[in-house]
């Protein structure tokens, strides 16, 4: 069959959830049997998210293949359980990066480069790309931003001219919008939503189907007047009521018959029956009332929680297997430093320090690796927080604060991080990084091996800056397990203390590969530790039960 294509526009405002409608769509399509994949076009001028600040634009979230990409793209991955590839994250800068380049080669003759037809056609040839690379039947394309946007134009006005080279029969437009609430006289406006489309139509897109969000129930007489003034299918009008649960989502949408109406209209049948028992188990497992844990999470981008969704998600994973919820406590590093938020991290019966960049909160990052080995609470680090481990471990073995990783202290006496010397030339800061998927060893009989069950892994990776291997019989010594080494043996990937219940700290991020439905072994081992800490029973939850 031909592959079709869904475009998901967002109107009236940002962050009105086009990333999570997009993936929950994509499971429900799944579950009926299609070959399903997705793409984010981010209208920024940014080559990749790469080098911005969380402040900015949330997680980096990293692909296999070492792509740094938009935070959607975890959506797409944990709620379509599918590993995507750097053809499914396009950006302005990207594609400028790309025309510019072929201009200065002369490869158009002399021509005169405009965004019509240049720009629109490499946007359109990086959308068509996903396909051939994932050989997906079905491509969900989410245009980031908002209808009415400047940067947006050249991604909407590509998605116009692929509906007409295409074919209407392969082609599809989703339009999320947001339906604002007036507390003064208790009302839900579709006015917004009604120039949002109004805008979409002048420049040759009519939506297909709206998404309508709001955080309140809205009423069937709002859906009528949608459909009549933005001129959809009535059926096609879908409220999306705001839930507590994230991943109640899909089930919304399949009450709504979102799927149903999308093959319909894409002249596609299902092939197989939806089964959604385990995805209705795990919600109802989340809204079980279930004994709950802490966790502080130690970090400098605390304020902004969309800076660790992965690391949140992972954690949520974790304890809905082992029939626990999981409190996070936010602390900002920097907090720690100044002597505050220490009565929050007493509290806490595990502690989880996740990756970063920069000096800023490093000593409060320590202090908190300091507390968990010295109280034997159950430490998990990830990236930066695995090497601070270190650290830390470094200044009790030599018994002087100076040791330090070379990111934050050239001068240190005792570089215990510091930079492979291929990196050591490197002056660009995008993409040279270590990024992407990497082999781990394991080593027998540790909690890393424990917890995987596996002796060769695979995860992926997002740093510079690694273990230096003249410390690493000192420190073995002095009770560190390099539980997890490259199979040349030349890398740390895994560093655990041996006479602590669970400190183990990861050069990786296992955040990425975590699912709903196959929570992270490291998370679960780290929660399941915290648990035992706290005296809470674990109550596994039953992936196989009805």
């Amino acid at each position: 069959m031909p592959t079709k294509y869904i475009f998901f526009t967002g109107g009236v405002v940002s962050s009105v959830g086009k990333g999570v409608t997009a993936a929950a769509i994509g499971r429900t399509l799944k579950e009926r049997g299609f070959a399903v994949t997705a793409q984010k076009l981010d209208p920024y001028l940014n080559v990749d998210p790469g080098t911005m600040s969380p402040y900015q634009h949330g997680e980096v979230y990293v692909l296999d293949d070492g792509a740094e990409t938009d935070l959607d793209l975890g959506h797409y991955e944990r709620f379509m359980d599918v590993r995507l590839n750097r053809v499914c994250n396009t950006t302005t800068g990207q594609i400028y990066a790309e025309i510019i380049s072929k201009e200065r080669r002369g490869d158009f003759l002399g021509g005169t480069i405009q965004v019509i037809p240049h720009i629109t056609n490499e946007i359109k040839r990086r959308i068509t790309l996903v396909a051939k690379t994932t050989n997906a039947e079905i491509v969900l394309v989410e245009v980031g931003g908002t209808v009415g946007d400047i940067e947006s134009q050249p991604f909407l006005e590509s998605l116009r001219q692929l509906r007409r080279e295409l074919g209407r029969e392969n082609t599809m437009y989703i339009h999320v919008t947001w339906l604002p609430y007036i507390g003064a006289t208790g009302e839900l406006k579709t006015k917004p939503t009604q120039h949002s489309v109004s805008e979409l139509r002048s420049i040759g897109i009519n939506p297909d189907m709206i998404i309508a969000r709001s955080d309140y129930p809205v009423d069937r007489s709002l859906l009528d007047k949608i459909s009549l003034y933005c001129d959809v299918d009535r059926r096609a009008v879908v409220p999306m009521t705001t839930t507590p649960v994230l991943y109640e989502v899909p089930l919304l949408l399949e009450e709504a018959g979102v799927a149903d109406f999308i093959l319909e209209r894409l002249g596609l049948e299902g092939r197989r029956q939806p089964d959604w028992n385990l995805w209705r188990r795990l919600v109802a497992q989340v809204r079980r009332e279930k004994p709950k844990v802490k966790i502080a999470l130690v970090g400098k981008y605390v304020e902004l929680h969309d800076a660790y969704m992965s690391v949140r998600e992972a954690l949520k994973h974790a304890a809905l297997h082992l029939g626990v919820e999981v409190e996070i406590l936010w602390i900002h590093a920097t907090d720690l430093e100044r002597g505050r938020s220490l009565e929050i991290l007493e509290e806490a019966h595990g502690i989880l320090v996740p990756g970063g960049f920069g000096s800023r909160g490093i000593e409060g990052k320590i202090l908190a690796a300091r507390y968990a080995r010295t109280h034997k609470v159950p430490y998990l680090g990830l990236c930066l927080g695995m090497q601070l481990m270190v650290v830390e471990f470094a200044r009790y073995v030599f018994n002087d604060e100076r040791a330090n990783s070379t990111e934050f202290d050239r001068t240190t006496p005792y570089p215990v991080i510091d930079l492979l010397p291929e990196q050591q030339q490197i002056t660009e800061m995008g993409g040279t990084m270590r990024l992407g998927l990497y082999p781990c060893q394991l080593k027998p009989g540790t909690k890393a091996a424990q917890a995987y069950q596996e002796t060769l892994v695979q995860e992926r990776h997002r740093h510079r800056f690694e273990f230096n291997n003249a410390y690493r019989e000192i420190f073995e010594n002095a009770g560190m397990v390099f539980s997890g080494l490259s199979p040349d043996g030349r890398l740390v990937e895994i560093a655990e203390l041996a006479d602590h219940p669970f400190m183990l700290g990861t050069q990786f991020h296992p955040e990425f590969l975590s699912r709903p439905t196959r929570p992270h072994p490291l998370f679960k081992a780290f929660v399941k530790a915290a648990c035992e800490y706290a005296g809470v029973t674990v109550q596994p939850f039953e992936m196989e039960a009805i």
